[in-house]
């Protein structure tokens, strides 16, 4: 039995996590922002002695789902952003080298910036258009750097689920509070359940001879639009409630990337197949993450 030490575990993918890995009777120590601070080095270092000890007989592995996730609140206070995407990732890296644990470090889609016309490759060259990309890809760095043998960099994107906030609850709301819903259509996307992810970290955990980069997004694209006239479409309800608007009809203080869709090539070198098509995880989330029976 391994022992897993899982960071931002009170989060949506977090809590999705520690359910999956407790479900397949794995040793799990979940904590929050509020039990370690990972721009503590000192803490960190102590915690992943810990759980190096803990775990010396099954191996140890260390999730890290911590992070900064405002994109606008970002650009507003880049310093605080890039304590905890940069130097608090670093600091974890570090403290798993020099406790020889592997660490799975989940990032984002949005270390591109979302110009290119084909879906990024695993090795495509990172080019965040915002603070938030910024500091991810600074964490990236880091993990691939200290741990070039033992560190993951597992990117995804547009996270939805049963737990915290996320689009698809969002656009459940509103469906029950208005009669139409005006949803942005020319920024694309992969929506991926976090149960999907969730269930590949364990696989990752569990496989060996696993690092670097890899992307776990549903398979396929839409736009925020689709996204919303799917969720419509789960909850039985009329699709051309949904209206098409532009993002620059919106405001925001920073714009999103308008297509960092991702590809799922190196999965297969590890014997694991791409992550399944989106719409047919978001058929299966329906009744936790939509109410729908």
């Amino acid at each position: 039995m391994a022992t897993w030490l899982v960071t931002g575990a009170d989060g949506m993918l977090g809590r999705d996590l520690v359910i999956m890995l407790r479900a397949v009777r794995e040793r799990v120590i979940p904590v929050t922002r509020a039990v370690l601070d990972l721009t503590d080095e000192h803490a960190v270092e102590a915690a992943a002695s810990t759980v190096a000890r803990i775990g010396a007989r099954g191996g140890a592995i260390v999730v890290n789902l911590d992070g900064w996730l405002d994109v606008d609140a970002a650009e507003v206070d880049e310093a605080g952003a890039r304590a905890v995407n940069t130097v608090g990732t670093a600091n974890l890296a570090h403290a798993c080298a020099r406790a020889e644990m592997r660490l799975i470090h989940v990032s984002t889609s949005y270390v591109f910036d979302g110009d290119a016309a084909e879906p990024y490759a695993e090795d495509a060259p990172v080019r965040p258009a915002t603070v938030f990309g910024q500091t991810m890809a600074e964490g990236e760095r880091a993990v691939l750097e200290t741990l070039p043998e033992a560190g993951i960099v597992l990117r995804t994107g547009w996270l939805y689920g049963e737990f915290g906030r996320n689009f698809v609850k969002t656009i459940t709301a509103r469906a029950a509070e208005q009669e139409f819903c005006e949803v942005i259509d020319d920024q694309w996307g992969q929506p991926t359940w976090a149960m999907d992810v969730a269930d590949r970290i364990v696989d990752l955990g569990r496989a060996s001879g696993v690092s670097g980069v890899l992307h776990a997004v549903n398979s396929g694209s839409t736009t925020w639009y689709g996204l919303a006239r799917a969720v419509f479409a789960e909850l039985g309800l009329d699709e051309e409630r949904v209206r098409p608007v532009s993002a620059g009809q919106l405001p925001r203080i920073v714009a999103r990337p308008a297509h960092p869709v991702l590809s799922q090539e190196r999965w297969t070198q590890f014997g694991l197949a791409p992550l399944r098509p989106w719409r047919e995880a978001l058929a299966e989330a329906a009744p936790s993450v939509l109410g729908v029976e």
